[in-house]
């Protein structure tokens, strides 16, 4: 199934995990520490983690800082500035749209909303150029020409919504980690573009 199709079938757990994933994957350009979601994943491991989401939710934003101004996360943006300023934006964003309430109806908005704002970021830090019109054409299976960087985080989206869908609970666990690398990856990146400009 396309990326599209397992976020429509993704149940209010999945959906969670997903846009927590996408999150989590990208906070290194918000300087935050690997543990900082810790929290918000343990808290997914049972129903009743679902009523103490919103208060862990604030104490994240807490840590991390900054003011997180609403608004679309996952247009295009005005194409000012650099890539990594935008990218940081989005990642602000997402944090900043996150449901203090875990419905099952507002963390779907926000898991697709989450899933095309880390394909965009990836792809603004991508060094090399994605062929793709949109990353929509992604997340739909057209894959011709997809970048690295691009390519390896609409694979890690897919995964993280198969883990959950086929193992449930069990399944955060494998999730996290999938995560986990995704986000050495991008830090290494997010280095890599500091050391040049240095």
């Amino acid at each position: 199934m396309s990326l599209v199709e397992l976020i429509g079938q993704a149940d209010e757990r999945g959906l969670a995990a997903s846009g927590l994933a996408c999150l989590d994957r990208c906070i290194p350009l918000l300087g935050g520490d690997d543990e900082v979601l810790r929290p918000l994943w343990a808290g997914l491991a049972d129903d009743a983690g679902a009523a103490e989401w919103g208060e862990r939710l604030e104490q994240v934003r807490g840590k991390l800082g900054g003011e997180f101004g609403t608004g679309d996360f996952s247009g295009s943006g005005s194409g000012s500035g650099s890539g990594e300023d935008e990218a940081v934006l989005l990642v602000r964003r997402m944090l900043a749209a996150a449901p203090v309430e875990r419905s099952a109806a507002g963390v779907r908005e926000w898991a697709d909303a989450c899933s095309v704002a880390a394909l965009r970021i990836h792809r603004l830090l991508d060094p090399l150029k994605d062929a793709g019109d949109s990353v929509d054409a992604r997340r739909e299976g057209r894959t011709e020409g997809m970048s690295p960087l691009v390519a390896a985080e609409l694979r890690r989206q897919i995964t993280v919504l198969e883990l959950l869908a086929g193992h449930g609970p069990a399944g955060l666990r494998p999730a996290l980690e999938v995560s986990t690398e995704g986000r050495r990856v991008l830090r290494a990146v997010v280095s890599r573009r500091s050391r040049r400009r240095g």
